[in-house]
């Protein structure tokens, strides 16, 4: 997985019973892939078309750090569908623990929000093995 992202847990994003609010990290999670999908596809016009199920393992608490990771699941015509996943980091253990992870389809549209095909030689980047050296270049 590619690093994408860190988020730090907020006071103002903490619900009821001192845990990240759920939304605050659907936010993340969709903010941090979108930024994946625009990267591979070299463009800001990314809409989100799908999120798949997100079940929640371990509760973020206030002043947690959070990684966030992505990787290609699927690429179509138009459309990426991305693996995005949040961790914890641990400072004492020096360790990231998964908080939680999901799958999002994400969309290349053009100025008037029509899709349009990701083009061949960014599809070419992201089929074969050279997708770290596209990452490393952005």
């Amino acid at each position: 997985m590619h690093y994408v992202a860190t988020k730090i847990c907020r006071a103002s994003e903490i619900g009821y019973n001192g845990n990240l609010f759920g939304g605050a990290m659907l936010s993340w999670l969709d903010e941090a892939g979108a930024a994946f999908a625009g990267y591979l596809c070299r463009t800001p016009n990314m809409v989100t078309l799908k999120m798949d199920e997100v079940r929640f393992r371990r509760p973020v608490k206030i002043s947690h750090h959070v990684r966030i990771y992505a990787r290609i699941h699927h690429l179509g015509t138009s459309s990426l569908t991305i693996n995005v996943e949040a961790r914890r980091f641990d400072f004492t253990k020096e360790l990231e623990e998964i908080v939680c992870s999901t799958r999002i389809v994400y969309v290349k549209i053009d100025d008037a929000g029509r899709a349009v095909p990701i083009e061949d030689h960014l599809r070419a980047h992201m089929q074969d093995d050279s997708l770290g050296d596209l990452m490393q270049r952005l």
